[in-house]
């Protein structure tokens, strides 16, 4: 609902905060008090074209801010969300719209800036205009599905179709994946047949380069090191042994000479050639030992001839085939267990083809099925629509134009979730002539009373959020039966939404819930357009005008209290 708007040097509106309620709000005045200025500022404030012709003579800019009192469940919430520019459910929305002299424009939604585009999108949402020079919601074809849905209360047929499509859509997209893999099957088959041969018979292991690598290197030194092996045995040769031993056995000889000469083996020449003796034995065996530890070094690299040559084969091999197949060496394992897992898959494919096929077909044959019904469901809400808004023609002097709602099936490759169908009002003006779109109606007042015919019908019967509906001289060129006709379809339309209507019938502003007079003020360049909230008696006194002229007579106003009352 708005509730507020404020103008600032729009035309002749230097400044203006308007209080807005709920129910049927009338904006009278004289014919060129600036009315439609009102309406022009609103539109500015909800993102319509604006031409600088809008910022009041003399001033810099023209600024118009509306704010909306909103449900938490209104669609608004989710669309600021989507934008970036969520709001709280439990604030009042206020979109501003500031237009420089120079044409330039800029947008505000709760005071963040965005794009006159984004102020549109939420205009859509919040509002409907039904006037003398545009009608906005009703002309666009793409709204007349969702309000015959709404008339007929089909939202379960429609929840069913949209869910059968659900189903379908995805039946089909596992279809097309499939034929897609088998389409390609054929040559990846090849393909992976091919290389799992090859990994086969490489038959890689887990740490192998790792290990190859060690070794091809091990073996690249080898030769080298067993030259070094040899020079140290050389070093030590056979004779080390022999001559140690000599040395030990005259070591023996002359401790033994010693002791016959009646030397004691404490006497210190006895004692220093045993312990020569004994370290000549020590060094003996060190020696046999590491001339040992030698040759088992050297037997340590007694390879193959040929062990380094097919060690750098292997590790050339397995690099080659990583290149190859794009994968570390270490990966090849693995790829070798993909190859052999996707092509025992691929043995199941033409079995998972059929059933994808099968589960589509039988989707689609489900979704055919709930489309229909829900055309059928509309069919049959059509002819209810069409009987009720026919209803109201009458009364609203467009007796002799004739409505109807056009079903007409778009084909099984423009379906979607929403059915089968496209669904459009359409009206025949005059006996005779061929039916055509709203917009078919010449007349911006019959267009505005049709649109008004048309939401009388819908009223109570929508399970959408209700926008702000505006008429503007919805009641242009008639009076007596016919404007009343139309205030009390006004009146009617307002016990469900908030509606507002710029009017020139008394009948009509007789039944606003709140009335507002529009009058210029002020001469030449000071003339200003001034809005006045109207109390009962002022509202009896404006009703009263409207009846007699410029002349109030007590019989005009016996009759507009009369109008008031009824």
């Amino acid at each position: 609902m708005l509730i507020g708007l404020a103008i600032r040097d729009v035309v002749l509106i230097e400044s203006l905060d308007l209080s807005i309620g709920p129910g049927l709000t009338a904006l009278t005045g004289e014919t060129g008090a600036g009315k439609s200025i009102m309406l022009d500022a609103l539109g500015l404030a909800t993102g319509a074209r604006a031409e600088a012709g809008l910022v009041r003579r003399g001033a810099a800019q023209a600024q118009a801010t509306a704010i909306f009192a909103l449900t938490a469940d209104h669609p608004v919430w989710a669309y600021l969300e989507e934008k970036g520019l969520g709001g709280a459910p439990d604030e009042d929305l206020v979109l501003r719209r500031q237009l420089s002299a120079d044409g330039r424009s800029r947008a505000f939604v709760n005071d963040q800036a965005t794009s006159v585009g984004v102020l549109r999108d939420l205009g859509a949402m919040l509002l409907e205009v039904h006037g003398q020079h545009e009608t906005v919601g009703l002309l666009d074809a793409r709204t007349h599905r969702p309000l015959l849905d709404a008339f007929g209360g089909l939202k379960g047929e429609a929840v069913a179709c949209a869910g059968a499509w659900s189903g379908w859509r995805a039946a089909r997209e596992q279809l097309e994946a499939l034929r897609d893999a088998a389409a390609r099957s054929a040559a990846d088959i090849e393909e992976m047949t091919l290389r799992l041969g090859e990994l086969d018979r490489l038959d890689p292991k887990a740490g192998e380069e790792a290990e190859l690598a060690g070794q091809r290197a091990l073996l690249g030194a080898a030769e080298k090191a067993l030259a070094d092996i040899a020079a140290a045995r050389e070093a030590l040769g056979d004779n080390l042994s022999s001559r140690l031993a000599q040395a030990c056995r005259a070591l023996e000889r002359a401790r033994e000479r010693t002791a016959q000469s009646g030397a004691s083996a404490e006497n210190e020449a006895v004692k220093r050639i045993t312990e020569a003796a004994a370290a000549l034995d020590r060094t003996l065996i060190e020696a046999d030992e590491a001339l040992a530890a030698i040759d088992a070094a050297a037997d340590a690299f007694d390879f193959e001839p040929d062990q380094l040559e097919k060690a750098e084969e292997r590790l050339f091999a397995l690099r080659a085939m990583a290149r190859k197949l794009n994968v570390a060496v270490e990966a090849l394992p693995d790829e070798r267990a993909r190859f052999a897992e996707a092509l025992r898959a691929s043995e199941h494919s033409h079995d998972a083809l059929k059933a994808a096929e099968t589960e589509a077909a039988a989707a689609r044959k489900a979704y055919l099925a709930a489309a229909e019904a829900l055309s059928t469901a509309r069919k049959a809400a059509g002819e209810r629509l069409a009987a009720a808004v026919m209803g109201e023609l009458a009364p609203l002097k467009l007796d002799k134009a004739r409505f109807r709602v056009a079903v007409e099936p778009l084909g099984e490759d423009r379906a979607g979730p929403a059915g089968a169908d496209r669904v459009e009002f359409e009206v025949s003006t005059n006996p005779g002539s061929p039916f055509g779109g709203l917009g078919a109606i010449a007349s911006g007042g019959e267009l505005a009373r049709f649109a008004l015919a048309l939401k009388a019908a819908l009223a109570g019967r929508e399970d959408q959020v209700q926008p702000l509906m505006i008429f503007d001289e919805v009641d242009q060129g008639v009076g007596g039966a016919v404007a009343d006709a139309v205030g009390l379809r006004l009146k009617r339309l307002a016990g469900d939404a908030q509606v507002l209507v710029v009017t020139h019938s008394p009948q009509v502003a007789a039944r606003a819930d709140a009335h507002w007079r529009v009058a210029k003020a002020g001469e030449g360049d000071r003339l200003r357009t001034a809005v006045e909230t109207l109390s009962p008696a002022a509202r009896e006194e404006e009703i009263a005008r409207m009846l007699s002229g410029a002349e109030i007579t007590e019989a005009a106003r016996a009759a507009a209290r009369a109008l008031m009352h009824a």
